[in-house]
């Protein structure tokens, strides 16, 4: 096929199967590159349409793609959203032998598209599959559990380097929300596909609002998180716990003060866990406590809300947790709770991973994102590789800003300094040689000579050290791990070093962590940022939803998302050809659901 009959194809399969006019940022790229059979890692946020990128190859290609998957909740959540558009099913061990050998064998008829499978149970069936299966794509989601360096590492995941060996012409694209500069190399690495291709997107979510607030507990806390919660009745969200028995604890409160609260935690029985899960999915349960077990296997786009009881382990997880609120892009909030008390229990578990050096590298800069004076979504994606110029005016520090001083020459001085011991110090060093220190070490390898060394004198190592900070957050350089935590200038870091940008920072203050409230900056409901929805035929609506989801069995952000509802609220569509042709609806749902939602619109203009 040309790059052009494989558009007309896709865009008539996003069409058709999802209602959509056109692609998300480097949907149709990822698609155009893996049908033309080549390898792809492809990096976008919670919400960005990574599914999209797999699942339209699928649809139009000869064949059946297999989707390797870490979690059976997570196979389940993707086949039943494909349900009323491709044919897909999961084989994994809940299932019996019979059941899957009937899936496989449609697939070897080609009556199933998509095979959605766990990493060991895909290891097993290869050989067989490799002869008698035609395998038109494979695609690695959550692939960040193949790296050392990611924050989910999965021993079982780094088998899958066989897959290339084994399926030598099929292409592979492995896809992930959540990849640090070192983890996104180590993907390419460990799946042998080194010239495979990177897609990446913004990783920012500009809809989700970030408040951290420091050193809050016990009846403080639980009265700060009451306010927060009361700012979104009957609206869903999240609190991570760091302990099975805070989960219960918090939900206990919860549900003594009134609020449809529900704990969840690896402790529990299975079809307990099953059940609590489908409860939430089905809107029954509004607020979920739960340890990180919950979650990932989570696509429900209408979760308005996440709450950090405790400050999580590095900041690719804090990115994914948050990442579960406002997938279908309205407004929604993060609010996490930092305390020194979660930095010791972390400290002791980083100790006691199997990767202690990197885990407590990427705590450590958890707990500076905590302590931040600089915008935090600056700082998120910064960590992302992602270069951020302008404050976002949706978090905590914007909202309340400190002084701020121009910058520009202290980042030249640290940044030159940085270039002229050729990339190869850490941070230490380099206040040591802005200070103009006598170190041993340091005279040794001659840095006193350099035309940087003590033009930062007239600063504190404290400032220095907070100024540092700083520049990293924002992304002026970055630590290499892999590196002996060198320091390494950005390409932003190079054009404010040549004067083509300026930079502010936050003045330093000598006790600049203070425990802050989370300010009611704006109306955090789903409908805030809305202009022209009709509130009330918006409830309505849900209301026709959950009366069909409930009906079907399925879940109601399975049948629309909130996000389609509010353009149906706005352009109250009486016809089905009225109804056919509006965002997110499609061809097959339009058939479906036309009649009750119109019918729910002419009622309500009545």
């Amino acid at each position: 096929m040309t790059d052009d009959e494989i558009k007309r194809a896709a865009l008539g399969a996003l069409r058709e199967f999802y209602g959509y006019k056109s692609f998300y940022p480097m949907q149709w790229e990822a698609i155009n590159h893996v049908m033309h059979g080549n390898d792809c890692v492809v990096l976008m946020p919670t919400g960005g349409g990574k599914s999209l990128c797999y699942q339209l190859p699928a649809i139009i290609s000869d064949g059946c793609a297999i989707v390797v998957s870490p979690l059976l909740a997570l196979m389940k959540d993707q086949v039943d959203a494909l349900t009323d558009i491709v044919p897909a099913a999961a084989i994994n061990s809940e299932q019996s032998e019979q059941q899957n050998r009937d899936i496989l064998d449609k697939a070897f008829r080609g009556i199933i598209k998509l095979i959605y499978i766990s990493p060991e149970k895909l290891l097993s069936e290869m050989d067989q599959w490799s002869q008698e299966l035609r395998v038109s794509l494979i695609a690695i989601d959550e692939a960040h559990c193949i790296s050392q360096w990611g924050h989910d590492f999965r021993p079982e995941y780094t088998q899958l380097g066989a897959l290339k060996a084994r399926f030598p012409d099929v292409p592979i694209m492995a896809l992930t929300a959540t990849a640090d500069r070192l983890t996104r190399e180590d993907i390419r690495k460990q799946l042998h596909i080194d010239d495979a291709t990177i897609f990446e997107t913004s990783f920012d979510r500009p809809n989700i609002t970030l408040n951290v607030v420091a050193e809050s507990v016990g009846r403080k806390k639980i009265s700060q998180i009451v306010r927060f919660i009361s700012r979104h009745p009957g609206e869903s969200g999240i609190i991570y716990c760091l302990s099975r028995k805070t989960t219960e604890t918090v939900a206990e409160q919860l549900r003594k003060l009134g609020f449809n609260a529900q704990a969840f935690h690896a402790g529990m029985p299975v079809k307990h866990k099953q059940a609590i899960q489908r409860d939430f999915i089905n809107d029954d349960v509004t607020i979920i406590c739960a340890t990180i077990a919950f979650g990932m296997g989570i696509n429900k786009s209408n979760v308005r809300w996440v709450i950090h009881y405790n400050m999580p382990q590095n900041i690719e997880r804090y990115y994914q947790e948050i990442g579960r609120a406002g997938r279908d892009g309205l407004p929604a909030e993060a609010l996490m709770f930092y305390s020194f008390g979660d930095v010791v229990t972390l400290q002791s578990f980083a100790r006691e991973s199997g990767q202690s050096q990197v885990n407590m590298e990427k705590l450590h800069r958890m707990q500076q994102f905590c302590e931040a004076t600089v915008c935090r979504r600056r700082i998120l994606l910064s960590y992302f590789d992602e270069h951020y110029d302008h404050d976002c005016q949706h978090c905590d520090i914007c909202a309340n800003p400190p002084e701020r001083i121009d910058g520009t020459i202290l980042a030249q001085m640290a940044l030159s300094a940085i270039m002229r011991v050729k990339e190869q110090e850490g941070i230490t060093m380099i206040v040591d040689i802005l200070k103009g220190s006598g170190k041993p070490e340091l005279t040794q390898a001659g840095y006193h000579l350099l035309k940087t060394y003590g033009v930062g004198r007239n600063l504190t190592f404290g400032e220095w050290n907070a100024y540092m900070l700083q520049m990293l957050q924002m992304g002026l350089f970055y630590v290499a791990y892999e590196d002996s935590n060198h320091l390494k200038v950005t390409d932003y870091g190079k054009q404010i070093l040549r004067s083509e940008k300026r930079v502010q920072f936050s003045k330093y203050q000598r006790h600049q962590l203070e425990t802050k409230t989370v300010k009611k900056a704006r109306q955090s409901t789903i409908l805030s940022d809305l202009l022209h929805v009709d509130k009330e035929l918006f409830e309505e609506l849900r209301l026709t939803r959950l009366a069909i989801a409930r009906a079907q069995g399925i879940a109601p952000y399975l049948i629309f998302s909130d996000k389609v509802l509010t353009v149906m609220a706005q352009e109250k569509p009486t016809t089905f050809a009225e109804f056919s042709v509006m965002f997110g609806v499609g061809e097959i749902k339009a058939k479906r659901y036309w009649r009750p939602f119109t019918d729910t619109i002419r009622r309500h203009l009545e």
